[in-house]
């Protein structure tokens, strides 16, 4: 009997890697659209159907949502991180602080996807989460930077930021069609509001932990209002 040849034998595995390759490559794509469009709310069914493969395939590559959701934010969450050790290498501490949250918030504007990675923590993926990490441990240090300088109001906190972010949301949400660079406006009050000598006190700002849950519940209203309007 006449062995099979070595390069015919493996073309059945090759084949079979190749449509792996190509299975990835478009739930990656179908996810980077759903999620910019909906939010990372957006269901893995959601994701099938726009990948057009069943969701046990999805399941192969990614066993669990924040697997997917890692792999198509990598490059967000490089560049998350990126802007804050550009922020920090800024000698201004008021620049490099102004020039984060812009850049956050434009990062935000163009996708919609993006705020919600604030939220998410990503254990199964280690570079990902140090670099989600490494970006807030930066946030913090130009706000007290910028605080030490005397440029930023001595009672603004970590928690206003996320709030600037959640108020951007519902800005570029309600304006995105018709006037898509208003919340650039919006931003440049804020900061000016936020700059020292501060103008009267402010309330107490929210318990991180609280402020955490509104994220997630505000995310989830606003996919919920989505998913309405697309069944009308």
């Amino acid at each position: 009997m006449t062995p099979a040849r070595g390069p015919a034998a493996g073309t059945g595995g090759q084949s079979l890697r190749r449509d792996a390759e190509r299975n990835r490559a478009r739930i990656l794509a179908a996810a980077r659209a759903v999620f910019a469009a909906e939010g990372l709310d957006a269901s893995m069914a959601s994701v099938a159907r726009q990948a057009g493969v069943g969701i046990a395939t999805i399941f192969r590559h990614f066993p669990a949502k924040e697997d997917l959701v890692a792999a198509v934010f990598a490059d967000r969450l490089d560049a998350y991180a990126e802007a804050a050790r550009a922020a920090l290498a800024e000698p201004d501490p008021w620049q490099g602080l102004a020039g984060f949250i812009e850049a956050l918030c434009a990062m935000q504007a163009a996708d919609y996807g993006f705020a919600g990675l604030l939220t998410m923590t990503f254990p199964a993926a280690g570079g990902q989460e140090e670099r989600r990490r490494e970006a807030y441990r930066g946030a913090v240090q130009l706000i007290d930077r910028a605080k030490a300088a005397g440029r930023l109001r001595a009672d603004f906190t970590p928690e206003d930021l996320m709030l600037l972010i959640m108020a951007n949301a519902g800005v570029i949400s309600a304006t995105e069609a018709d006037a898509p660079g208003a919340w650039r406006r919006v931003v440049a009050l804020l900061l000016q509001a936020y700059q020292a000598p501060a103008r009267g006190p402010l309330p107490d700002a929210p318990q991180p932990r609280a402020l955490y849950r509104a994220m997630l519940r505000a995310r989830e209203a606003s996919y919920g209002t989505q998913q309405r309007g697309c069944h009308k």
